[in-house]
């Protein structure tokens, strides 16, 4: 199975995953960003944009290495990861899906002042950018309430959070 957690930054993804990663049978966090970092060492200099998401290879190769993983180890890949283009999604969805292997898209939210002051407390290098996606997140947010599960961590604690989303995929869906 892949666990797919979704949302803007600042919204609990990396530190809920991780507790996921200890409530699931047999589950590795896959952090896709490192697909990206990799592409950036290669084609960096011959991209125009920076954002790795926005290259076809970083699409493909997310899907091609949770295949290799998945076909290797079995279990379950928890992935964190922000998409925010629903074309992107889309991709990456029917790659997963042509794998015959079961994929949960869950949605982290947060308010928009709540996600602004989880990403103004970030690593200052990081927080411009960051806070830049917000508008973006908020545009995106029907298409992701349509294409995944919806939790809201604005008041509730990563832990709460991953506990509610290992009970869904096991069967045992929690409020």
């Amino acid at each position: 199975m892949i666990v797919w957690i979704n949302g803007s930054y600042g919204a609990g993804k990396t530190t809920t995953s991780e507790e996921l990663v200890g409530l699931l049978p047999a589950a590795r966090l896959f952090d896709a960003e490192e697909v990206g970092y990799m592409l950036h060492h290669v084609l960096g200099p011959l991209q125009e944009e920076a954002d790795f998401q926005h290259w076809p290879p970083w699409r493909a190769l997310v899907v091609e290495t949770a295949r290799q993983l998945l076909a290797y180890t079995g279990g379950t890949l928890v992935i964190p990861q922000t998409v925010l283009v629903e074309e992107y999604w889309t991709e990456l969805r029917e790659g997963l899906g042509q794998l015959g292997v079961p994929v949960r898209h869950f949605v982290l939210h947060a308010d928009p002042g709540t996600l602004t002051r989880r990403i103004e407390a970030d690593i200052p290098a990081i927080i411009p950018w960051r806070l830049d996606h917000v508008v973006p997140y908020q545009e995106a947010l029907p298409w992701l309430r349509r294409a995944g599960e919806v939790i809201d961590t604005t008041d509730t604690p990563p832990d709460e959070v991953a506990r509610r989303i290992a009970a869904k995929v096991a069967g045992r869906e929690e409020s």
